[in-house]
């Protein structure tokens, strides 16, 4: 056996098989992959292995669109079969919230270029005629959908990652692993150790017994998921073609042809974990008894959909694992806190991901940086706050709910609360519905009065739209609080913390102390990875505040990034309560409560003083998200309540109203204010993202500023713009494609309603070569909706609020 390589890759299931198929064809032929068994071990093997494009997140529809494609080469490369049967797919609605459901898909599609279409009653029955349409109002047809062979899969990526160098052992499990001094790991197994480079966890169902061999946890449990396999059913021999996958959402099932009968899987709602603290080392292509009690309502359901499946037998029950993670979305990337050590596991749609995360992951791997934002997958998104506990309540949730109509701005509640502000028990009695960012509860709006205090979800506009804009006029006319405790905040020291800084933000370092810039960070790509506040404190004291959500995604950069600097990061989020005030009545409730001069002339924007406020030492910074006169003051998490109760006190007066995330987030939008993982994300540009103005080209060098130089040279991509959209009771919530003469020339990155201005708003990447002044439209819910750029912001755009 090898006895070094450039890449091991821990697992040859089928995301083990595409990794190291995926390396080679990057042009790294040092790669051995290590099975513990036999290929397709664990999960594979047992897989439905039906295909699909259709994603809610652009990021996941790329590397699904690039895995369903892949399909129709690799046979043909490899010379091994992978079984596609690409016989399109009908998602079926029977309720009106699915049909919008299946809209908005339709929709985003569009903009994406793939292949999906809405669908009358009439067409699915001339596609599957063996539905019953008696509760069928539509549909959506997406002709590259279909199902492989499982192991076929697996083999052709094996066979072609050989034909590439790459080397795999069987019946090789691996024992150990040890960093070594140089990054590199000792991998240790039965037929002797190897040196590697880099490590890739992709182990499946044992990726938590090889994490844990090096030292980390990660949130993933099994659960069981059982299909049937039917005898052969007479009416499949009358239809003229193959039938097409078939999904029943409302009656959370899919069906489709196998051979001369039929396959039925489901997500019921009781679902069974399996092997909660480990994986048996001993199990290999083992299934369990079949239980298909549990798959009753979903059978019932079936059969009123596909009579035939009634009345057909049973030929096999198909019951095995497959490992889940807390919100059922693979952890891939680069483990926190361990160097050259890569995490590639947790995939349930894996016969759709598994070919576009290999790709991502071999760039990720050998070149520094994914090709794509994948933020949606990547294995920082959670942190401590994902314990067994948290990860069990979430996993049963979420399989249960897998076939549910995905709404926008949906909090779903399992597992929950766990990171909770000091003031929490005081705004949920105020009314507060609370959402949660990376473990930490926030309150997105508050309820009064008759109002029920809790998100009842829709396509429309929600229970919440008459609270929100209650709290957004609230604050535009007199002054709001809101909870920021959840924001990331980090101390940077050292003698080196300004070089540190400067190399890896692409904006000018403040120059004085207490002064506060907005500053981008980005990759080697040129991508925005990073959007923060920075303060100098003094010259070897640096304060940044940036999203919660990203918090453990940053620090690993700023780990990867730090070099021979000598510096410290600290993260203070939990130690750092923080409420900022906003309004024009913000400054008279902040001198109600210090001696300082707070006056505009003296604490002027974008200034940072610590402070006593309410006799409370506070950090306060003369900013606001909202786009007004604010501050944000942060202070150590013990004062919190009693800044609050002071703040509640000293500003009942001025109309002091408690507002939301929501309320904030519609705030922004009326100033034309951009958000982490929306308009700015890995995949857009500071010039892109209209963040260019805060990135100092002329300072030196610094992290992605080469790509910047080469992408400027070869201009934008795309442009952002605010654009006023003519709706009627929806709005945009984001992935809305924008149109002109009927041609897709944009895309909706967020949008809401702006209360204060009375308007609905959508932020948009647009073809940068569009006139401001071309009509163009957004598609809400099947409907196309006028739309016009606007030049200025709808809110203050000349800023004589927020620096008055």
């Amino acid at each position: 056996m090898k006895t070094h390589a450039r890449v091991v890759v821990i697992g040859g299931g089928v995301l083990g098989c595409s990794i190291a198929y995926h390396l080679t064809r990057a042009g790294c032929d040092d790669v051995l992959l290590l099975e513990r068994a036999e290929l397709t071990s664990g999960s594979t093997w047992h897989a439905a292995a039906n295909i699909h494009a259709m994603h809610g997140n652009a990021s996941l529809a790329r590397l699904q669109d690039y895995t369903i494609k892949i399909y129709d080469r690799l046979e043909e490369e490899t010379g091994q079969s992978v079984g596609l049967h690409r016989c399109g797919g009908i998602y079926l609605a029977t309720s009106q919230e699915r049909f919008d459901e299946l809209k908005i898909q339709r929709a985003r599609a569009r903009y994406l270029g793939q292949e999906f279409e809405i669908i009358g009653p009439e067409e699915i029955a001339r596609l599957n005629p063996l539905v019953n349409m008696e509760r069928v109002i539509g549909g959506m047809w997406g002709a590259s959908d279909g199902h492989v062979d499982p192991s076929g899969v697996t083999q052709a990526f094996a066979k072609g990652a050989r034909m590439g160098g790459a080397v795999i052992e069987r019946e090789c499990p691996v024992n150990g692993l040890h960093q070594r001094a140089d990054g590199g790991w000792d991998v240790i197994t039965p037929k002797g150790n190897v040196v590697a480079e880099t490590v890739v966890n992709a182990a499946g169902l044992w990726a938590r017994e090889v994490a844990g061999l090096a030292g980390y946890t990660l949130p993933l449990v099994p659960m069981e998921h059982q299909y049937i396999v039917t005898e052969s059913v007479p009416e499949i021999g009358t239809l003229e073609k193959e039938m097409p996958l078939t999904r029943d959402q409302d009656g959370e099932f899919y069906m489709r042809q196998e051979r001369g009968g039929l396959l039925l899987g489901c997500y019921e709602r009781s679902g069974v974990h399996w092997a909660v603290d480990e994986t048996p080392l001993d199990f290999g292509m083992q299934l369990f008894p079949d239980d298909i009690g549990r798959m009753e309502k979903n059978m019932e359901a079936a059969i009123d959909i596909m009579p035939c499946f009634g009345t057909a037998g049973i030929k096999r029950v198909v019951n095995g694992p497959m490992i889940w993670s807390p919100d059922a979305a693979a952890l891939v990337g680069p483990q926190p806190g361990l160097r050259n050590h890569f995490v590639a596991c947790g995939m349930i749609p894996g016969f759709s991901q598994s070919a576009g995360v290999g790709w991502a992951l071999a760039d990720w791997i050998l070149e520094g940086e994914p090709p794509v934002d994948m933020m949606p997958l990547d294995v920082a998104r959670f942190g401590e706050f994902a314990t067994r506990g948290y990860t069990l309540a979430r996993t049963a949730e979420n399989y249960g709910k897998r076939f549910a109509i995905a709404y926008p701005a949906e909090e779903r509640e399992a597992g929950r609360p766990l990171r909770t502000p000091p003031i929490y028990d005081l705004l949920k009695d105020e009314g507060a519905v609370f959402g949660a960012s990376f473990g930490f509860e926030r309150p997105l709006w508050f309820a009064n009065g008759g109002e029920e205090p809790r998100d009842i979800l829709t396509f429309r506009r929600p229970n919440w739209f008459e609270a929100v804009g209650r709290e957004c006029r609230a604050l535009r006319t007199a002054v709001g609080m809101i909870e920021i405790s959840g924001f990331a905040k980090y101390e940077i020291t050292g003698p080196d913390a300004e070089a540190f800084l400067d190399r890896i933000l692409a904006c000018k370092l403040p120059a004085k102390h207490g002064r506060t810039v907005l500053a981008p960070m980005l990759n080697n790509n040129g991508g925005i990875i990073g959007d923060f506040t920075v303060t100098r404190i003094n010259d070897a004291n640096f304060y940044l505040v940036g999203a919660g959500a990203a918090e453990r995604f940053h620090m690993r950069h700023f780990d990867d990034k730090i070099g021979d600097h000598n510096v410290t990061i600290t993260p203070v989020t939990a130690q750092r309560a923080g409420l900022a005030i906003a309004g024009p009545n913000s400054r008279t409730l902040l001198e109600r409560l210090t001696t300082d001069d707070v006056s505009g002339e003296t604490f002027k924007f974008l200034q940072t003083r610590d402070m006593e406020a309410a006799g409370l030492p506070c950090r306060v910074m003369r900013i606001s998200f909202t786009g007004d006169l604010g501050y944000e003051i942060h202070l150590p998490a013990e004062y919190q309540r009693a800044l609050y109760h002071a703040l509640r006190e000293a500003g009942e007066d001025l109309g002091l109203t408690l507002c939301g995330a929501r309320a904030l987030d519609a705030l922004r939008l009326e100033k034309g204010y951009g958000r982490w993982g929306s308009e700015f994300t890995a995949d857009t540009t500071p010039e892109e993202a209209g963040l260019d103005r805060f990135v100092a080209m002329d300072k030196g060098e610094f992290v992605g500023r080469a790509a910047l130089a080469k992408v400027h040279n070869e201009g934008p991509r795309y442009r952002m713009a605010t654009v006023i959209v003519d709706a009627k009771d929806a709005d945009c919530w984001g992935n809305e494609p924008v149109l002109k003469d009927g041609e897709v020339v944009g895309v909706v990155s967020s949008g809401g309603y702006g209360h204060h201005v009375d308007k609905s708003i959508a932020m948009v990447f647009l073809n940068p070569d569009l006139d401001d002044t071309t009509d163009l439209s957004v598609e809400i819910l099947g409907e196309m909706r006028p739309a016009q750029v606007v030049k200025e912001p709808p809110f203050d755009p000349e800023n004589a609020r927020l620096r008055g």
